[in-house]
């Protein structure tokens, strides 16, 4: 299962793939209790088809990814620009420039480190 078949698919469906990819790690964890899971390799697989899932899921929530909808290319029209995602905080530069000096915290004087406990020799005791 990749990532982009995932992005493609609807919410109701995402939940229903990781509600079934869930019960089959159930299901192998269990048959590698008994002992009878030939192929261990296939919980790591399982595992890894849920985390996709998950991260999908967590994009849609977040609004980092849309769903990808393939649409029929027109005769003669400019193909869309993507959609542009912010990734970040840009400060405005008006908001900047008035208050430089507020945003600076004043330096205070700090007291030298404690110096670290060692271990004490042993004393002799007589």
């Amino acid at each position: 299962m990749k990532v982009d078949e995932l992005r493609v698919l609807e919410e109701d469906e995402l939940d229903t793939r990781l509600k079934t990819a869930r019960r089959e790690l159930y299901e192998l964890r269990f048959k590698h209790a008994v002992g009878q899971l030939e192929n261990s390799s296939q919980i790591a697989k399982v595992r890894h088809d849920i985390a996709r899932i998950m991260t999908v899921l967590n994009e849609r929530e977040l609004g980092i990814s849309t769903v990808q909808v393939a649409e029929p290319a027109l005769v003669g029209a400019a193909p869309k620009p993507a959609a542009v995602v912010d990734t970040g905080f840009i400060e405005d530069e008006t908001e900047a420039q008035a208050e430089p000096e507020a945003a600076a915290p004043p330096v205070e004087e700090r007291e030298a480190p404690k110096p670290r406990r060692g271990r004490r020799a042993k004393q002799e005791t007589e």
